[in-house]
């Protein structure tokens, strides 16, 4: 499985010379923004929902996202956003803290909560926001929405109809914001497009109630709550800039100026915070710049022209992020060098643990990686990027059994990662165990909504097990549970 570096068909160039943001220390306008509003969509209210159609909402708006929208599924940003996240998580007024993270591959700045505890980032909000302040005051906003209940008391006023009904309206809105395409709108016409905007509406009222709660989850972990009015005021420099005209089926988070004064003027009610700016933050902003340049030999140009800057090269960012740049553009040798002198100088640093690895892997130097990140994983039990490349490098080897075991113990932690359970397929096909590849394949039909699949992947696996024998037991009782969603999907 490659990770995400590499060309990107955009389209429109996120680097333009040595004008672009130089990480912290050159303040400046990011290059790639359209949206100004933050379509987050409520959390789950009191009387109307209750805890199991809340699931079964996020359920299936995590369906069409994993069918619709395209995702990012590098485990270095991955691990890097559920990490601020669970940060931020017990500073929030939260009932349901147990969170699922969604990655959308857009340049758009956007981010996304709807009921069943569903987070959403496009990857375009690490190109705006030029601080980790900024970023996470985005991430504070939604987890505000969610803890407020905001979109089921909407639902509550309007009587609305059945959760999956729901569910449709919602995941077309998120996907017509996360694409920028007409993707959303034929789910939202096969609904009730017309009620999804009311009850959207009403959450105009809730904007300063969730920019006031999300200051508070800032400051209480620990965060600069006047990262919050910086990251509003990026937004609406880069409205002008683009001219954009928000969509009226998103115009449900109104950014105006007074809205902006006001959260600047109540984050300076905050006690001045000593805050260190994390630096991992930077690292994967670099990687996603890469990742969103015209090509390779732009962003090769570019970080270059960054470390022309006197200050520069003390800023470990911008050297990862022309190493990231070089791997991307089919020259490993100089990524790798880079990697070892950052490495050598941050000692056990994982970031650039996994990287190096990753770029091992590209020169075909797996016996070196594969002795890299087990002695990482040593160190760092479990750790996700580790595990995820470590997984990879196996499978570069054909040794599928040890690449299961990993991804075994990885689809436990993180069973909502469709990926694992389709790599983990992969393996136990290589390993010949054919009763895993139908366990891991059903998992993953499931989690992309077919559930028909699912069965007859699951009915397969049964067939192949002797009878009693507790495997078997494992599998039947995950069939009997699969087809009881069915049933109920199909009875609403």
């Amino acid at each position: 499985m490659r990770h995400i570096v590499g060309r990107r068909p955009f389209g429109r160039s996120f680097f333009k010379g040595t004008a672009l943001v130089l990480g912290l220390f050159m303040a400046g306008t990011p290059a790639l923004a359209q949206e100004t509003d933050l379509p987050s969509i409520g959390g789950a209210g009191g009387g109307l929902l209750s805890g199991q159609q809340e699931a079964d909402i996020g359920r299936q708006v995590l369906v069409s996202i994993r069918r619709s929208a395209p995702r990012i599924n590098d485990p270095l940003v991955f691990d890097y956003l559920n990490a601020i996240l669970y940060r931020l998580v017990p500073s929030a007024p939260l009932q349901n803290r147990d969170l699922t993270l969604a990655l959308i591959d857009s340049p758009e700045i956007n981010a996304f909560a709807v009921p069943g505890g569903i987070v959403g980032v496009n990857g375009g909000l690490f190109l705006n926001a030029v601080t980790e302040q900024q970023f996470a005051s985005v991430l504070a906003h939604e987890l505000a929405h969610l803890s407020q209940r905001h979109f089921a008391r909407r639902m509550e006023q309007q009587e609305t109809s059945a959760p999956l009904t729901i569910a449709g309206m919602i995941a077309g809105i998120v996907l017509s914001a996360v694409t920028q395409s007409d993707v959303g709108l034929a789910a939202i016409a096969g609904t009730q497009a017309l009620s999804a905007q009311n009850m959207l509406a009403y959450s105009r009222a809730n904007e300063k109630e969730a920019d006031r709660i999300g200051m508070d989850i800032l400051a209480s972990a620990g965060m600069d709550p006047r990262g919050m009015p910086q990251m509003f005021e990026i937004m609406m420099k880069q409205n002008r800039l683009q001219g954009n005209q928000v969509p009226e089926y998103l115009s449900t988070h109104p950014l105006t100026q007074n809205r902006v004064a006001d959260t600047r003027n109540r984050a300076e009610q905050y006690p001045d915070l000593d805050v260190k700016e994390g630096q991992e933050y930077h690292l994967m902003r670099s990687r996603m710049q890469v990742h969103y340049a015209s090509s390779p030999e732009v962003a090769v140009e570019t970080f270059k022209a960054y470390l022309d800057h006197p200050e520069a090269r003390k800023y470990h960012a911008i050297r990862y992020g022309l190493a990231v740049a070089y791997q991307a553009n089919n020259q490993p040798e100089k990524a790798e060098t880079i990697l070892r002198d950052l490495l050598d100088k941050n000692p056990g640093r994982i970031t650039f643990q996994v990287s190096l690895a990753q770029v091992l892997n590209d020169e075909g130097k797996h016996d070196q990686a594969k002795a890299l990140l087990k002695e990482a994983l040593f160190r760092n039990p479990g750790n996700y990027p580790i595990s995820v490349t470590l997984a990879n490098t196996n499978l570069a080897e054909d040794n599928g059994a040890a690449a299961a075991d990993l991804l075994k113990d990885l689809s436990r932690r993180f069973p909502q990662q469709e990926q694992i359970w389709l790599r983990l397929a992969e393996a136990e096909g290589m390993a010949r165990n054919i009763v895993g590849v139908h366990r891991a394949r059903a998992e993953y039909d499931a989690l992309m909504g077919d559930l028909e699949s699912a069965q007859r992947q699951l009915r397969q696996a049964q067939e192949k097990l002797p009878a009693g024998s507790p495997q078997r037991q494992a599998v039947t009782e995950r069939l009997a549970e699969i087809s009881r969603q069915l049933h109920s999907d199909t009875e609403s």
